[in-house]
């Protein structure tokens, strides 16, 4: 379902423009409101939530999908915890429908997806773990690298249940916004794959910004 936010970007109390490969990480205060952009189109944001005072209260995409009934998620969706309590809600979104059943790239998925010699390259899980490591005041480690959510990926669901990975379906300058029920950890990986057709094997930036709460 698309619905545009009546935020304004120039109120918007912090803007970080990602680039592909990249990571985010910051807590979002209850009642903050968080948009991600995609400034050139057809990029994925893999994006992790947690509880900021629990951390092993994270995103499920199991409760998420059973309690909402749809296995896409758009502007209404509430986003799930692992403890079924609302972590987050799409308030805005311009896109109109994200995955959150694809689940993210790793260097084992390079190797059985497309080629042995892929291995090596870069990918989400790389981006999270790097993020963990590098910022250890946020209390997660590779354990916590759980189900996640990605924004703007189109992944079809067939007729027989299966799943397939298709062109995208944003465009320049779409978005999609949330307002955090809690206090949560969002870490973001800029996705940047390069061997799936769905971004033209051209990872490119996109925008975050976070508002304070009204």
């Amino acid at each position: 379902m698309v619905k545009h936010s009546e935020l304004s970007l120039a109120a918007a109390a912090e803007r970080d423009t990602l680039d592909a490969g990249d990571y985010f990480i910051k807590v979002v205060k209850k009642g903050e409101r968080m948009r991600i952009t995609d400034l050139e189109g057809n990029q994925a944001a893999d994006t992790l939530f947690f509880n900021a005072d629990n951390t092993a209260e994270r995103y499920s995409a199991m409760d998420t999908l059973r309690e909402q009934g749809n296995a896409y998620l758009t502007a209404g969706s509430v986003l799930r915890s692992n403890l079924n309590q609302p972590l987050l809600t799409i308030v805005a979104d311009t896109c109109g429908r994200h995955d959150t059943l694809g689940g993210a790239c790793s260097t084992e998925s390079n190797t059985v997806r497309y080629a042995l010699e892929k291995r090596c390259m870069h990918a989400c899980r790389d981006s999270w773990l790097l993020a963990v490591a590098e910022r250890p005041e946020f209390g997660l480690t590779k354990r916590d690298i759980s189900h996640n959510v990605n924004f703007f990926m189109n992944v079809p669901v067939t007729g027989e249940g299966g799943l397939t990975f298709a062109d995208g379906i944003s465009a320049p300058g779409k978005y999609v916004e949330f307002e955090a029920n809690m206090d949560v950890i969002v870490l973001v990986s800029n996705c940047p794959q390069l061997n799936n057709p769905c971004n033209a094997y051209n990872p490119t930036p996109i925008e975050i910004a976070v508002w304070a709460a009204a």
